[in-house]
């Protein structure tokens, strides 16, 4: 059966750029012939003229994008944010919550129950991360103080019983109930990820060993090195680049993290345990000015300038506005990492940190036909979402 035809494209994979074809057929990668090129039937012939031909973009950290924030509730929040994304090469994603009521709470991991998965002219939405409420107040950040509390077991397990798309939680494990709340993640097969956390190196080893292998926006958010009663204690930060196994997501928008760090992050921790995410709130993709950063009613006040999103008193910063292609332009201006090694950690390390590697994150026969056509400056000229094309943003 006749399909797509990608022809003259640049095929980034996660350690090298070759020429070649790409024949899409019923939403999956049917055949790759690199160098040569391909000689198939074809119902539609896609000349990619040169550009760059790349794995779709998982982003596994977003709040919203387009005006919509996935803590409005609605169906169409949801969406809007998604088909937001997409038109920017994130062709599967988590949406992510705040730190809110349990009310809120709940209503979400029940929202999600109702959204579909796979729905035609968007991108997958593999499931829910459930950033919060559990969270250290001094690590706060942009996240509403007054929503933050320990883990609740009452509380938590009700979101469990409820919320069947729930996949990733992010936590401070430091707290009271940390222990038993990341147990419980794992009994029920929840990827549990460290984030707003106090705790100390040994705490977050500790926490490695049970089965804690992502740090949340890496930096932001976290302890790090810090005196008690005189001595020197390693925190977050320490562990992360302590411990090889561990992934860290890095909001690469080049506010979050200067030049400086990022080069940091990828010498030390190398290509294979970055995750770019976008963390976006719902100004993402949209014009300077004043924002809600979650609920469109409840929210935090905050002003977008300078590409970054910030609180009114300009002392922090309230999520980013980058989209994934941003990501990545920025990782490899920035930090100097080679474009396969910045696509990777856009596509196959978030593919691989939520399982998903098995049909996502590279270009290759079997895998679902989640492509990126882009140009040198990292400008989105066509995404495939599970072989449909979509006009980019």
């Amino acid at each position: 059966m006749p399909g797509i035809w990608l022809k003259n494209a640049r095929l980034v994979g996660p350690s090298s750029i070759v020429r070649g074809d790409v024949l899409v057929r019923d939403g999956v990668i049917a055949a790759v012939a690199r160098d040569g090129g391909g000689d198939w039937p074809a119902d539609r012939v896609v000349d990619v003229a040169d550009r760059y031909l790349s794995p779709g973009f998982i982003d596994i950290h977003t709040h919203g994008a387009g005006g919509f924030d996935f803590m409005d509730g609605s169906l169409e929040a949801v969406y809007g944010a998604c088909l937001a994304h997409l038109r920017h090469g994130t062709t599967c994603l988590l949406p992510t919550t705040s730190a809110s009521t349990r009310e809120s709470l709940l209503e979400m991991a029940e929202l999600f129950n109702r959204v579909e998965p796979r729905r035609t002219g968007y991108p997958e939405i593999h499931g829910l991360h459930m950033e919060g409420p559990y969270f250290a107040s001094e690590q706060r950040g942009a996240q509403d103080a007054r929503h933050l509390r320990n883990p609740d077991p009452e509380e938590y397990n009700q979101a469990l019983r409820i919320g069947k798309r729930i996949v990733r939680w992010s936590f401070a494990v430091e707290l009271e109930g940390g222990e038993e709340f990341l147990r419980t993640l794992r009994e029920k097969g929840v990827i549990p990820s460290l984030a707003h956390s106090d705790a100390t190196c040994q705490q977050v080893r500790q926490a490695y060993a049970d089965g804690v292998h992502s740090l949340t926006h890496f930096y932001s958010g976290m302890s790090g090195l810090r005196r008690v009663n005189s001595y020197r204690i390693a925190g977050v930060i320490e562990a992360g680049y302590l411990l090889d196994g561990m992934y860290v997501e890095v909001i690469a928008d080049g506010k979050h993290l200067p030049a400086d760090l990022l080069e940091l992050i990828y010498k030390v921790k190398g290509a294979d345990r970055i995750c770019l995410v976008t963390d976006s709130m719902r100004a993402a993709g949209m014009p300077p000015g004043s924002y809600k950063l979650g609920n469109i009613e409840t929210g935090m006040d905050t002003v977008v300038e300078d590409s970054v999103a910030k609180l009114p008193d300009r002392l922090a910063f309230a999520g980013s506005v980058a989209t994934a292609d941003r990501l990545v332009r920025t990782m490899r201006d920035l930090a100097g990492a080679p474009l396969p090694a910045a696509v990777a950690m856009m596509s196959l390390n978030p593919a691989r940190l939520v399982g998903l590697d098995g049909r996502k994150g590279s270009i290759a026969v079997g895998k679902d036909a989640d492509l990126v056509v882009f140009d040198e400056g990292v400008n989105v000229h066509l995404v495939m979402a599970r072989g449909e094309i979509v006009p980019p943003g």
